[in-house]
């Protein structure tokens, strides 16, 4: 028997205790989200919100998302809401998740195909349906579920049970929650959201209009746990940018980084590459690397992205990584000639950068995990860094 068998029957065990450990706190209410994009920061905002009238327990955003839900639980104690990411990348992920607790209000941020390899969960279809269990437990508890309604995969999960539904987003004729008047700013995103006939202004910390939607499904879920407009704004107005995910950094040449390199699926990459176009700077550069676990999707989902850069038209792109010639093939289709630059490695990468990068230059920094995009700026700082293709470890850049 070895430590892959014996950590199997502890986080075995672990769940059963979670599950009796909830049973004993039957008033807590739970709130899940799950998608393939924006969780983290959704349950972010939704507890940052929630927590300007109650005790709140969110998942500690560090966890595995196999291990999070019963190790999160098992800290319960006297917390009115607990709001629980529901992550998954493998079949039965979602029940073994819903063994242990489930929701009476169920978050669906957005689906794209992240995770569709035959290692992972196969195909979009089987995202959609483990994904989709989470909307069906709520519904079952007579619970709401509350999703995107410009994310056409989510939409469609929310409308495929029998459960009361909120839907948010832009489109103010299908969406209870709908926003307007979006700008991103040097330090935050503001926008007006709508409800009902009400309209409130909001102002963010986060930088990006994909945000928006963060913000809604916080405010949604704010509403229907009987918060006032003036608890759910300032609760919103909280919600700060975590590390890799999206924030501001300083770096190399004194450029500024927008470090978004601590996960990538096209979704994310797409809101990145048009948060980089709206975002005042006067050049702009977009590293991209290889985004992972795409499957079958791998092609399209990197000339999706690609497609993207020959709209917005950085200064420069450079793309990271073999799967990243189709990102730089269909950006070419639109970008001047010699801005678009493929290289193999993050070493390839860094020295690319080096040779264009100015004084006051913003450049975004985006890919997936494990592929550890951010010892670019430490590379061009002369840091010594693993050189494997796959890094053994994760390093912090600026802060």
């Amino acid at each position: 028997m070895n430590g892959r068998f014996f950590k199997k029957i502890l986080h075995t065990g672990r769940r059963f205790a979670a599950k009796f450990w909830m049973l004993t706190h039957s008033k807590v209410q739970v709130i899940g989200i799950t998608g393939s994009y924006g969780k983290t920061y959704t349950t972010s905002a939704i507890s940052s919100v929630l927590s300007e009238k109650y005790k709140v327990l969110q998942t500690d955003i560090n966890l595995d998302t196999l291990y999070n839900v019963p190790i999160t639980v098992l800290k319960l104690s006297d917390q009115q809401k607990l709001v629980l990411e529901y992550g998954i990348d493998h079949p039965k992920e979602m029940s073994g998740h819903l063994f242990v607790v489930k929701p009476s209000i169920a978050v669906i941020t957005g689906i794209t195909p992240v995770h569709a390899d035959p290692a992972h969960l196969g195909s979009l279809e089987n995202i959609v349906k483990e994904k989709g269990k989470l909307a069906e437990a709520a519904s079952k508890r007579k619970g709401w579920i509350v999703a995107n309604w410009d994310d056409q995969l989510a939409r469609r999960i929310a409308e495929s049970v029998k459960g009361k539904i909120i839907f948010y987003g832009k489109n103010r004729y299908h969406c209870q929650f709908w926003a307007s008047h979006i700008k991103v700013l040097s330090k935050g995103t503001s926008f007006k959201m709508h409800f009902k006939g009400q309209s409130h202004n909001v102002k963010l910390q986060l930088i990006g209009k994909h945000h928006v939607y963060t913000a809604m499904a916080a405010v949604a879920v704010g509403y229907l746990c009987d918060l006032k407009w003036r608890e759910i704004i300032r609760g919103l107005e909280k919600v700060k940018p975590l590390p890799g995910r999206g924030n501001i950094e300083l770096g190399p040449k004194e450029s500024i980084v927008f470090n978004d390199s601590r996960r990538a699926n096209p979704a994310s990459t797409v809101a990145g590459l048009q948060t980089l176009a709206d975002f005042p700077a006067k050049r702009k550069i977009a590293v991209l690397g290889e985004m992972g676990e795409l499957g079958d999707y791998s092609e399209e989902g990197h000339r999706s992205v690609g497609r993207k850069a020959a709209e917005t038209k950085p200064d420069y792109l450079i793309c990271v990584g073999e799967q990243t010639k189709y990102i730089a093939d269909e950006a070419e289709k639109g970008m001047k000639k010699g801005k678009v630059i493929w290289v193999k490695d993050v070493f390839e990468a860094a020295g690319a950068l080096s040779g264009v990068l100015k004084k006051g230059d913003l450049w975004y920094l985006k890919g997936s995990l494990l592929k550890h995009l951010e010892r670019i700026p430490l590379i061009l700082e002369g840091k010594d860094v693993d050189p494997d293709e796959i890094a053994s470890k994760r390093y912090e850049v600026y802060t």
